[in-house]
């Protein structure tokens, strides 16, 4: 990583360019305004041309702003296991459809054409492909990652893989349907992993490698195949006939498969931690992950240089909390739901809702127990003791305050001067085991020697019990209608497992769950009396906190309600119009050959 991150410090010095860790690179110039004469005549030109993908944050995520990049996932995007303080308006059915913008601008365009730009002038290059092969596969890999972020949106786009100039024919390209959207994305990640290098298990240089690009390949076909299967199954208008995304789920299964199979092989990737005391929780919240085998790619700050300003995510919740449904879907240390085992203890006080539990969900949630602390100013400790429920940007709205991020070291927090040195994790090799388990489960094919290569790897990680194919334990509370018991299991392995990464929102969409985990319902969280009953002790600390708990809303079961302030009765989210974003009117104007997405 320190490899790649000082070559991009020389190259934005070169040219003259100061940027932070929220600034796209070469946002406005492209860079053919450099004089091509004298660029394009080595290796060295290659290369560094694609050193500038790296920086472009649409290409490479970062941390957005005060509330960090993890946490802008679900509550933004929407999503049933974390919320903010604010409900959601696209899963509420407000939605507007824009006059312009809408991320179909030419600013949001312009990636696209640097990449392509980069294809057009490589082969200028006097020198062997083999020579700088390894940068036309990270170009491959990031013009994939472009598409599959505008499909996710939109569904269909215009597809080209030409360098667009004023006039050309492709600004008035109609949309491509999406399953060959993904064909040309699969093929782009193909390629890239036949002309990248492997880490195979070596310090990682801050570059894209060929496990990497066999995971994303994995997420890519995953989400395409079991959204065809879904919206085709609910026959709803994003469907793609004659399609059930069966052979997108076999191309997740082979690349998954293929990258455990390198695990076997090589050790890497792996999983961290495993069996180590806090294994899941010191995951995250790290500063450099060059030597872990499961961070595959991250961004990396330094403080003073490229910093992030993750600082309230460390210490506090920051307007967002866990949801009562989420928690309750963690599994009892037995291995059973907590809806059917003897060892659920309840959820009245966070000390019952977390005894017996997964230990996932104590390493994700603030808990009084003497080890969840951040440190404050000075290098003090800090130990949670209760939520504060309102307030600007640190109310923990639902009781369940956020702790899988949390930076607990001082030093990490930058001194708590509005910056952090703390890493981005874009991809981890969790993901991979999760991909292959419900690839293989959707195409009928599971095993369970699959299984204990998959999930019950991430289990081990934390000492629970593994999962048996022939011994499921049936839960009442199963979130999803009409998919055999072992898929429910992945997709609740997949829900505890990767909370807060940006995941959920996108799986009930490909799922075409929506309407079954979240219209007409709304979120709740703790248990409001277990707090109200600290007067003395929340009083001592401020009055006001404790005026804000018990002036907070319940439900009629006395869990926090913190949508009913708003009247809000359940999501409205339009099932025929809000599973896919809407194009802005002027781009309809300006190109005849665009159509609306459907409900729009």
């Amino acid at each position: 990583m320190k490899n790649l991150y000082n070559i991009i410090i020389g190259f934005m010095g070169l040219f003259g360019i100061l940027t932070s860790c929220n600034d796209g690179f070469l946002d406005r110039t492209p860079m053919n305004a450099i004089n091509d004469g004298g660029f394009w005549t080595s290796v060295a030109d290659i290369k560094m041309y694609a050193n500038n993908f790296y920086m472009q944050t649409a290409l490479m995520p970062a941390y957005e702003g005060w509330f960090g990049g993890y946490l802008v996932g679900e509550p933004t995007l929407g999503a049933d296991d974390l919320v903010a303080t604010n409900y959601n308006r696209q899963m509420n059915g407000e939605n507007i459809l824009p006059g312009s913008g809408g991320d179909w601008s030419a600013g949001d365009w312009w990636q696209l054409r640097n990449i392509n730009y980069f294809f057009s002038k490589v082969g200028e290059v006097e020198a062997s492909f083999d020579e700088y092969k390894q940068y036309v596969g990270e170009a491959l890999y990031f013009r994939a990652w472009f598409y599959y972020n505008k499909l996710q949106r939109f569904g269909d786009v215009p597809y080209t893989d030409k360098l667009v100039e004023i006039g050309s024919d492709e600004l008035y390209l109609p949309r491509t349907p999406r399953n060959e959207v993904v064909d040309h994305i699969l093929v782009d990640l193909d390629n890239a992993i036949e002309y990248l290098p492997a880490r195979a298990g070596a310090a990682w240089n801050g570059r894209i490698t060929k496990e990497a690009a066999l995971q994303f390949k994995s997420r890519v076909a995953l989400f395409e195949g079991t959204w065809e299967k879904y919206h085709a199954i609910k026959n709803t208008a994003f469907k793609v006939s004659g399609s059930d995304g069966t052979k997108f789920l076999q191309a997740a299964a082979d690349a998954a498969g293929a990258l455990i199979d390198l695990s076997e092989q090589n050790g890497y990737p792996g999983l961290d931690n495993v069996g180590a005391d806090w294994g899941y929780k010191n995951v995250f919240a790290q500063d450099d992950y060059t030597n872990s085998k499961e961070i595959m790619v991250w961004r990396k700050y330094v403080w003073g240089e490229i910093t992030n300003t993750h600082v309230y995510v460390n210490r506090l919740s920051t307007d967002r909390g866990l949801t009562k449904s989420h928690v309750d879907y963690y599994l009892c240390t037995d291995g059973k739901p907590a809806s059917v085992s003897p060892l659920y203890q309840g959820d009245h006080t966070l000390l019952d809702a977390v005894t017996n539990r997964d230990p996932r969900l104590v390493q994700s949630i603030w808990f009084d127990d003497g080890r969840h602390y951040f440190t404050d100013w000075g290098n003090v400790k800090r130990y949670w003791k209760f939520p504060r429920v309102s307030g600007a940007e640190v109310s923990e709205i639902t009781g369940y305050c956020w702790f899988k991020f949390a930076v607990m070291d001082y030093d990490l927090n930058s001194h708590f001067t509005s910056e952090c040195q703390t890493a981005f994790i874009i991809m981890r090799y969790a993901e991979a085991l999760l991909n292959y388990a419900e690839a293989k489960a959707e195409l009928g094919t599971i095993t369970q020697s699959d299984i204990d290569k998959t999930i019950n790897l991430l289990r081990d990680r934390v000492g629970m019990p593994h999962l048996n194919l022939s011994d499921i334990a049936t839960d009442p509370n199963w979130m999803f209608k009409d998919i055999s018991p072992v898929l429910q299991e992945i997709r609740r392995e997949r829900q505890i497992e990767l909370v807060g990464e940006g995941f959920r929102h996108w799986d009930l969409f490909r799922w075409a769950a929506v309407d079954e985990v979240m219209i007409g319902k709304r979120p709740y969280g703790a248990y409001k009396q277990q707090f109200v009953d600290m007067k003395d002790e929340i009083e001592s600390v401020n009055v006001s906190l404790y005026d804000d708990i018990v002036n907070a809303d319940a439900n009629e079961d006395g869990y926090f309600d913190p949508y009913k302030k708003f009247g809000f009765d359940g999501y409205h989210f339009n099932l025929g119009r809000d599973y896919l974003s809407p194009l802005p009117v002027d781009q309809l104007v300006l190109n005849p050959a665009l159509t609306q997405n459907p409900g729009w």
